[in-house]
């Protein structure tokens, strides 16, 4: 599972015992994906558990595997986007997640743009998806020293694939000019090729930051000018709501900004560099609008915290039960 998805187990599985206490849980947590372990032994260890209701936490699901179940389905990228991902991807989507969706009690997903995508790629009625926002881990909503840096800088948070959409964010920060002087720096390995030679300069860097620490991130963001996300689809993206949190601007792409957080960030097309940079701009220059966003982006994320997303999901629960 991806950063994200492990993030969300692992608050679920934290949470959902203390706020809903009525329910005794039964973690799951062994074995690998595609094989045996998923397809065979799960769901026998299920039935032996006697568990009266089921929640996949990813995609990764048995294909057959005692009913009712809920399974969780973040997003449809790899569907969206097919000629980014390896070829086999999409028929996988397309046979087995589209029968495990199609057998669950409810789809939960984090935003109501997928919604959409659930209904148009698997065939999922919008009457069985439950949408559940993500949280924000406690650290970011706390007070931290600011990172500071040669220069002030903005901030990319997540992997460099090509959906991401580095290139516009690139490009944008490059045609800001040495005179707004700003340093971009982005998470993970130096894995651009010598690419990314074209759009330094003597005075401006593009850092790659490597592998950071999470007890460095809310210092990171808090220290940022804003964080930038590029991405041409998104599921939730989590670092737009921990820079929230953090009290820092965030700039995303409107097709990667979940609806829950628009009102905290500047929004831009998503291929749009010139609209990047008018908004990089505009946060570098207008502190009376960093304020604003900052302040914004603080309030929803006092309210998306795991337990809030942990007491979500326990209703769904509820309500498939109440059925039963």
């Amino acid at each position: 599972m991806s950063a994200g998805m492990k993030r969300y187990t692992a608050q679920l599985a934290a949470c959902l015992p203390r706020v809903a206490p009525e329910f005794d849980f039964v973690l799951f947590d062994r074995g690998e994906n595609f094989g045996l372990d998923e397809q065979w032994r799960l769901p026998r260890e299920m039935r032996k558990a006697r568990a009266d209701l089921a929640h996949f936490t990813s995609l990764y699901a048995p294909l057959f595997s005692p009913r009712p179940y809920v399974i969780t389905i973040h997003d449809l990228i790899h569907l969206r986007y097919p000629q980014f991902f390896k070829r086999r991807v999409g028929p996988y989507y397309r046979t087995a997640v589209r029968l495990v969706a199609s057998r669950a009690a409810r789809v939960i997903t984090d935003d109501t743009r997928t919604v959409g995508d659930l209904q148009r790629f698997l065939g999922v009625p919008r009457e069985r998806c439950s949408v559940v926002p993500l949280g924000v881990d406690q650290q970011y909503l706390q007070v931290h020293t600011k990172y500071r840096g040669a220069l002030p800088y903005f901030l990319y948070v997540g992997n460099h694939r090509a959906h991401k959409n580095l290139r516009t964010l690139f490009e944008a920060w490059h045609s800001l000019g040495d005179e707004r002087a700003a340093d971009l720096y982005v998470t993970g390995p130096d894995d651009f090729e010598g690419s990314l030679v074209e759009y330094q300069t003597a005075r401006r860097q593009i850092v790659c930051l490597g592998e950071v620490p999470a007890a460095r991130m809310p210092a990171l963001y808090a220290g940022a000018v804003a964080l930038v996300h590029p991405a041409l689809c998104e599921g939730f993206g989590l670092p737009m709501l921990e820079a929230m949190a953090a009290r820092t601007c965030v700039i995303a792409s409107e097709s990667s900004a979940p609806m829950v957080l628009q009102s905290g960030m500047l929004l831009f097309p998503p291929t749009d560099a010139a609209a990047l940079r008018a908004r990089m701009l505009k946060v570098l220059t207008d502190e009376g609008l960093r304020s604003a966003l900052v302040s914004e982006g603080r309030r929803i994320a006092e309210r998306l915290t795991w337990e809030a997303c942990a007491r979500a999901t326990a209703d769904v629960y509820r309500e498939i039960l109440e059925q039963c």
